[in-house]
């Protein structure tokens, strides 16, 4: 049987629920720079299909019937925009606005005191990274991280599979030996087009993705005391996600079980 050697986290709805301040963030920058319109719920859903901030107002300010320039002109725009957003994010989460996902730091505790190494796979920045993890965990916080792969090192973002497998490489550990734990459609795609196996936990953010072929999708880790709900998947009994259930994950069958009693989660 294989023996589960590693868990790689997904950062943003993953470990906390980052989207909104995120979108906020995003939407103070505009105003910073002089742009009136703002992302809506409904548009910041829609424009999280494409992966990264920059490329995401990039792409934005292409649609604009309003932005004129070169490409080059609309791309040093969409950094500078970018730059000063993810300060005001930073910002944000320092100022206390974040908490870690239910079942998050429970797990990581899990893994650290079994021996299984932990890894980050993200589109987002180190910096990014770094700030959250101080703000949700413990004072080891990303020192307790054997692998943290993000955006200032791979520039393909996903559903390309580069950044896992950067960090398969850090961990030195083979795909299914693993488990991702991951919130978004590219994500999961970029764990699959790397053979490894995946578990979703959705959000507000990312209800219609498609979850096609993932192990196991809920709506959160759980607690003792706060069960996940199950979408999709072959949960072997448990009402958390630990390391127990991760193990009977990666040793059960290749398809994910759907339950006929929950929705699918695919996209509109």
């Amino acid at each position: 049987m294989v023996k589960l050697k590693a868990i790689i986290f997904d950062v943003d709805g993953t470990l906390a629920n980052t989207e909104e301040i995120h979108r906020q963030s995003f939407n103070e920058a505009f105003a910073e720079f002089g742009i009136k319109d703002t992302w809506s719920v409904e548009e910041y859903i829609r424009l999280l299909a494409i992966s990264g901030g920059k490329e995401r107002i990039t792409a934005w300010l292409r649609s604009r019937d309003s932005m004129s320039g070169t490409d080059m002109d609309v791309r040093e725009f969409a950094l500078r925009i970018h730059q000063r957003k993810s300060e005001i994010y930073r910002d944000h989460l320092r100022a206390g606005h974040i908490a870690p996902r239910p079942g998050v730091v429970r797990l990581i505790n899990e893994a650290r005191r079994d021996g299984i190494r932990l890894g980050i796979a993200t589109s987002t920045s180190r910096s990014n990274v770094e700030t959250l993890l101080d703000c949700i965990l413990e004072q080891e916080g990303r020192s307790g991280f054997d692998a943290i792969a993000t955006s200032d090192i791979i520039t393909d973002k996903k559903p390309s599979p580069s950044v896992y497998q950067f960090a398969l490489a850090k961990l030195c550990i083979a795909p299914d030996e693993c488990i991702a734990i991951e919130d978004t459609s590219n994500g999961h795609r970029a764990a699959l087009a790397c053979g490894i196996a995946s578990v979703i936990t959705i959000h507000e953010f990312t209800l219609d993705n498609d979850f096609t072929g993932a192990k196991l999708v809920v709506d959160q880790l759980g607690e003792p005391d706060r069960p996940f709900r199950i979408i999709s998947g072959n949960a072997h009994g448990k009402n958390n996600v630990d390391v127990d259930l991760l193990q009977h994950i990666l040793a059960g069958p290749k398809q994910c079980e759907q339950r006929r009693d929950a929705p699918s989660v695919v996209a509109k």
